[in-house]
């Protein structure tokens, strides 16, 4: 009984970077449980990507991710193979799988974990808690033991291995739903989930028409486009930019906010991001609590000259 179970999210015959992060953070874990690092995917063309990110076995199962038919599959390979820990990553499938699969297998599972260790012979491991103003260690008794990681918490790094070992998988369950349909964002929009840089825009902008400066800067940076849970009720973005409590938790390397106050709420979506840029009019504004660098002034005039400056700093001049 050892050795790390991972799903990998696919998107054109690639690996979604969330996947790979806990790929890389199984590896180091599988070092101190023993055993290797195993891959549960639906594509066979990731096995060279899956190998040089640790994976030695990758077990592949067909069709698009319908939560009872990937959970009953991924429930067979953990009966065969008998990991000592689960991981998933913190994405909208990821969170929709890993309570099922947990129910199937009787496991303990932590949600969107920044830190894993395996010590004792457990997996420990490190959550946000009270929108994001503690931090919860938990250690898990179960067997196996499960986790979905928070997205860029953790690096993805190759290893440097050869093509994971393919294992076909056949799914004996059939879903009770269908699947129709898969609507994409319109080409360009970058999602928050995975993206290094976010640049949100927040009710400081008074307009919808005034997201196009936000994008501009976004594009600039090669970023993604955030928004406040404000202008989405206001209706000028969609809901799948807006970062916070009740949009997405974010955590990119750099994250940069104009026009926004820092409800609570929005703090909790994106406090935990490596730095954090804050440009608004009102020095008392709650977002520069968390700021690692604020700007006082009007985003009209800061964020289009910061934008000219990034072009300029890319093209060398």
């Amino acid at each position: 009984m050892a050795g790390v179970l991972v799903f990998l999210e696919t998107k054109d015959s690639k690996i979604k970077k969330v996947s790979r992060e806990a790929l890389s953070i199984a590896r180091k874990l599988a070092e101190g449980a023993g055993g290797d690092v195993i891959g549960f995917a639906s594509d066979r063309a990731v096995a060279e990507e899956a190998g040089r990110h640790g994976a030695k076995r990758l077990f592949v199962t067909t069709g698009e991710y319908m939560p009872e038919t990937y959970a009953a599959a991924m429930k067979q390979v953990a009966d065969d193979v008998q990991p000592s820990v689960i991981l998933l990553g913190g994405s909208s499938n990821g969170r929709d799988l890993a309570p099922r699969l947990a129910a199937k297998l009787n496991a303990g599972v932590a949600s969107d974990v920044d830190r894993l260790e395996w010590t004792g012979g457990k997996l420990r491991a490190r959550r946000p808690v009270y929108s994001g103003k503690a931090f919860a260690t938990v250690e898990l008794s179960s067997t196996p033991a499960m986790a979905t990681t928070r997205p860029n918490a953790f690096p993805a790094e190759e290893s440097g291995g050869g093509a994971a070992e393919i294992v076909e998988v056949s799914i004996a369950v059939e879903s009770k739903a269908k699947l129709l349909e898969t609507k994409v964002p319109e080409a360009g929009e970058m999602s928050i989930a995975e993206a290094d840089i976010i640049v949100s825009g927040g009710r400081g902008l008074k307009e919808a028409a005034n997201f196009s400066l936000i994008r501009d800067l976004a594009h600039a940076l090669g970023g993604a486009v955030g928004a406040s849970r404000a202008t989405v009720d206001a209706g000028w973005i969609d809901h799948q930019h807006q970062v916070g409590q009740t949009g997405r938790v974010v955590s990119p390397n750099l994250y940069i906010a104009a026009g926004i106050s820092g409800a609570i709420q929005h703090l909790a979506g994106m406090s935990s991001s490596k730095h954090i840029v804050a440009i608004n009019k009102d020095p008392e504004a709650p977002i520069f609590r968390v700021a690692d660098l604020g700007v006082v002034g009007d985003l009209f005039q800061i964020v289009p000259a910061l934008t000219e400056e990034v072009k300029q700093a890319k093209s060398g001049h």
